[in-house]
């Protein structure tokens, strides 16, 4: 068995927040839209299991929730292109204090992190070391 992976996936609240998330329920929902290679290369690297933090971008910029991977990548049925895959996602858990892109850039252990580096990028992976920091600066005492 791989070990889990762990990743953050970019939504703008306006389109799709981390409640309308919360609302699907155990089932979840595809993570479609994705037009950039590097995103949906990321997405095919993910397995059932793997946690991505859910992160509010353009209004908020912060990360909210904790979202589980619960379907490998497939077609995204956004598109009839098949170049363009999704993986789908579900509800996981929210953080007890959100973490803002502020806090991540002030932080020197996160000067590595896409979310710093790729800023633009809608799938970024995240290292084990980057996710119990952030874990820890979101109030979390045990990371999931």
């Amino acid at each position: 068995m791989s070990e889990k992976k762990y990743w953050l996936f970019k939504s703008e609240p306006f389109k799709f927040s981390f409640e309308m998330l919360k609302a699907k329920g155990k089932d979840g929902t595809q993570w479609d839209g994705v037009r950039n290679y590097l995103a949906r290369n990321n997405m095919r690297a993910m397995q059932i299991g793997d946690l991505g933090f859910f992160y509010h971008s353009n209004e908020g910029l912060e990360v909210v929730g904790i979202a589980e991977v619960c379907a490998l990548a497939h077609h995204d049925t956004t598109t009839e292109d098949p170049r363009w895959e999704c993986v789908d996602i579900r509800y996981h858990s929210p953080v007890p204090r959100p973490v803002t892109l502020a806090d991540v850039k002030a932080n020197p252990k996160l000067e590595k992190m896409a979310l710093v580096t790729s800023m633009r990028l809608s799938v970024q992976p995240v290292t084990p070391d980057e996710w119990q920091e952030v874990c820890r600066m979101a109030g979390l005492d045990k990371a999931p």
